[in-house]
């Protein structure tokens, strides 16, 4: 007999563990939840140590480990993308920054035919809704939600250089980067709680568990969409799924009321592309029987790239000497008897939003400050003591598509971002790498720079077709990685997919 809940949510993620929270807060609907990676254990240290953030990434226990497709603006460079594949999806491996969007975003969204509802007057109640400021609730802020969000202490002596040194550079504080002013630099909130990673399962998910009505599988990979013809068209009545592991695992389905779908800006595209939901000239060709044509589904992917500026510190008041091997034992013994210490900070605990031009409305830059010169794989370069801004757009005007090789739901899709393809995100990447050494060539920075380390190189020629963008390691950020709604194909006048 084929199994029955009212709510079926594909993904474990952020958005599936918010809603397996919401729906089943009425003991009388059933919700299943289906997510394809592990159960995230409280007793995992690279989750839950803030300072273990880079060993995750990478490392297909935690990740999808997605890459993109030879990007024709970056020389065929491929680029990585580090997606969490476990419960809390990519809230329980990244970086613990938490960043709301700028207000005029929203104003921009609701500007578009069908989208009032999401100006930034009607997402403000749900924003303060999910979290606790630990700083104190006003007007822009929360103070009882489920999300407790920390203020970075920064309080090394390179933190105090960073600050006096944007001010320097003609930049302003603010009091909260998430409050009435983003514009400016200022101590970022992170989502940890007394030491610990506060991943969207831990904050939404794992209190309400035990909730009878509530149903969690793990290892469960959804295979496909199952389906029924109405007069209305197609309409989605269950899912297939696999469990276990590709060796060693049973196959079933189960009927669903309704089913979300919550795997992220990947995955999501991925099976509805797999259930015939989308482009026909996609689907066709590989035997795909196409429900719905909406090629919208998997076009508009979106990203930005990250780089980092590093210097190194003629100072011993970096974060570098506990790299060593030898400092590892203490760091985590602190950490797990008393989550303190160096392993209890995610350590990105301030930075900015400023406009690399005067073109621009409001900020279309994102700072953040690191004291210590080390990659997202966690090596360091050749000196010891440093310093890192990380600077990446905030709305790239680049898109690209996602689009499924064949019919196995374990191959995974091609993705292709078009990094550097139009003339204006060029422009403010240069603009943007300018700003960034402004900030770093400041007096305030003199007692502690040794120079440069690692830095991007720029093509002078801003108009040029070539790539202008060709760092020795270009990280990407999950953080926006995102599908646009709308074109995908909908109701006239409704914002709902």
């Amino acid at each position: 007999m084929t199994e029955r809940y009212d709510y079926v949510i594909v993904g474990g993620g952020s958005a599936g563990s918010v809603l397996a929270n919401r729906l089943s807060a009425d003991p009388g609907a059933t919700v299943l939840v289906l997510e394809a990676g592990r159960f995230d254990t409280r007793f995992d240290p690279l989750i839950h140590m803030p300072a273990a953030l880079p060993y995750p990434i990478g490392n297909p226990l935690y990740d999808w480990r997605y890459a993109s497709e030879p990007e024709p603006h970056l020389g065929g460079r491929r680029i990585d993308h580090a997606r969490g594949k476990l419960l809390g999806g990519s809230s329980s491996i990244n970086g613990m920054i938490f960043q709301r969007g700028n207000p005029m975003d929203y104003e921009r969204w609701a500007a578009e035919p069908g989208m009032a509802a999401w100006d930034h007057a009607h997402c403000l109640p749900y924003f303060k809704r999910m979290e606790t400021c630990t700083v104190g609730a006003d007007a822009w802020r929360g103070g009882s939600g489920p999300l407790v969000l920390e203020r970075g202490p920064a309080t090394s002596p390179l933190f105090g250089a960073f600050f006096e040194a944007v001010q320097q550079a003609g930049h302003h504080l603010t009091d909260d980067v998430n409050g009435y002013r983003q514009e400016g630099f200022a101590k970022f909130d992170r989502n940890i709680h007394r030491g610990r990673r506060l991943s969207a399962s831990r904050a939404y998910l794992h209190p309400v568990l035990r909730r009878p009505n509530l149903t969690v599988r793990t290892l469960t990979m959804v295979t496909g969409l199952r389906t029924t013809r109405a007069a209305t068209g197609p309409r989605v009545t269950g899912v297939d799924y696999v469990r276990g592991t590709r060796r060693h695992h049973v196959r079933a389905s189960v009927e669903a009321g309704e089913v979300l779908v919550c795997g992220g800006a990947i995955n999501s595209p991925q099976l509805l592309q797999l259930a015939g939901i989308g482009d026909p000239a996609l689907l066709e060709p590989l035997g795909i029987e196409v429900l719905a044509a909406l090629p919208g589904v998997g076009a508009n992917l979106q990203d930005h790239l990250e780089v980092y500026l590093q210097h190194a510190c003629r100072q011993p008041v970096s974060i570098a000497p506990w790299l060593r091997h030898r400092h590892k034992p203490r760091i985590g013994l602190e950490w797990l008897l008393g989550r303190r210490g160096v392993g209890a900070s995610n350590h990105f605990e301030a930075g900015g939003f400023v406009r690399a031009n005067d073109d621009v409305a409001y900020p279309n830059m994102m700072v953040h400050f690191l004291p210590i010169a080390i990659r997202y794989d966690g090596s360091r370069p050749a000196a010891d003591h440093g310093y890192q801004v990380h600077i990446g757009p905030m709305y790239s005007d680049v898109v690209g598509p996602l689009a499924i090789r064949s019919r196995d739901p374990f191959t995974h899709p091609a993705l292709r971002f078009n990094y550097l393809s139009t003339a204006t995100d060029r422009r403010e990447w240069v603009e943007m790498v300018r700003a960034a050494r402004h900030v770093l060539g400041q007096p305030a920075f003199a007692p502690f720079s040794a120079g440069a380390v690692r830095t991007a190189k720029f093509c002078r020629k801003l108009g040029s077709t070539r790539t202008v963008f060709a760092p020795p390691e270009v990280p990407t950020s999950s953080a926006y990685t995102g599908m646009r709604s709308i074109p995908i194909g909908d109701l006239p006048g409704s914002s709902r997919m």
